[in-house]
């Protein structure tokens, strides 16, 4: 039969005798009384069905199955308190928590979080990510986010970060590899990759530069214009990529544009938040850096 975990308390009451050899010393650690260490040792080992310590005169021993068991209680105690510290310790009422789109931060913000780091030192950040398939209001779990869509969050604020383009992109190999790509008359050909939840994805591309009429050939489906990207740079077929997103990529030789064909985009990212976000002690200056990086950019 398997055993039920034991309480929490009589854990960090064996765990706190054991480093000490002493139910004093533990009591004086952890705010209890000599007599509450002593229950919750008694109640440990009835659970257990086995004696953790050998009681002599002058203090404490543990016995094998004690000694046994302390290296594992004592490391579970020692994560619990570095996640509690990490999480909710001290400075992290000031941390400002950011959901980003994830090709977002991957192929723009993260480049750059070094010259915000410069810059702002004693701000904590916390990062996660998303996939924007709706257009639901703040989760209320965040301070800021970055989203992608048209703007239009009824009772959120949003600035806009992007006004790309879109452009088929592959990778140097691919081309070599499969045949020429100088019309999208040729596309029927490639392995074309799409991206889902997009409303201006290829349909869209083709009917912008008057070839709707095409029938794209095979292809891959993703739920992420990251991973879409990353396996055309992988030579896995030709995505349609988006100035902002691709522009390093282009720049280091990694993806190449074979098409003239440009079609101006209306969806967009965004940085999205309430008016109470504003109130907290970090998220002006984000939202400042930010814009100001846009701006350069």
């Amino acid at each position: 039969m398997k055993k039920n975990l034991p309480p929490l308390n009589w854990l960090r009451a064996f765990e706190a005798s054991a480093r000490h050899l002493s139910f004093t010393h533990a009591s004086t650690e952890l705010n209890l009384t000599q007599a509450a260490i002593s229950h919750q040792i008694k109640g440990l080992e009835c659970q257990l069905g086995c004696v953790l310590f050998k009681r002599l005169p002058r203090g404490l021993e543990l016995t094998d199955a004690g000694a046994a068991y302390l290296p594992a209680v004592h490391e579970s105690v020692e994560r619990l308190k570095a996640a509690t510290e990490e999480i909710f310790g001290q400075g992290q009422n000031n941390l400002l928590t950011v959901k980003i789109n994830m090709v977002f931060f991957m192929r723009w913000l993260a480049p750059r979080m070094k010259e915000f780091r410069r810059l702002h030192p004693k701000i904590n950040l916390r990062i996660t990510s998303n996939i924007w398939l709706d257009n639901k209001e703040s989760s209320g779990d965040c301070d800021m986010e970055v989203r992608y869509g048209r703007g239009k969050w009824p009772s959120l604020q949003c600035d806009r970060l992007t006004r790309d383009e879109l452009f088929p992109v592959c990778s140097p190999c691919y081309l070599e590899e499969n045949g020429p790509l100088t019309s999208p008359k040729d596309l029927p050909g490639h392995t074309i990759l799409h991206v889902i939840g997009y409303q201006e994805g290829w349909g869209y591309w083709l009917k912008q530069t008057k070839h709707s009429d095409l029938e794209l050939g095979q292809s891959y489906q993703f739920d992420t214009l990251v991973t879409a990207l990353e396996m055309a740079a992988l030579g896995e077929g030709v995505a349609l990529g988006r100035t902002s997103l691709v522009e390093n990529a282009i720049k280091s030789g990694q993806l190449v544009a074979p098409l003239e064909q440009k079609v101006p985009t209306e969806e967009a990212f965004y940085l999205v938040y309430s008016n109470n976000s504003l109130e907290h002690p970090h998220a002006v200056a984000f939202r400042n850096w930010i814009l100001n990086e846009i701006h350069e950019g």
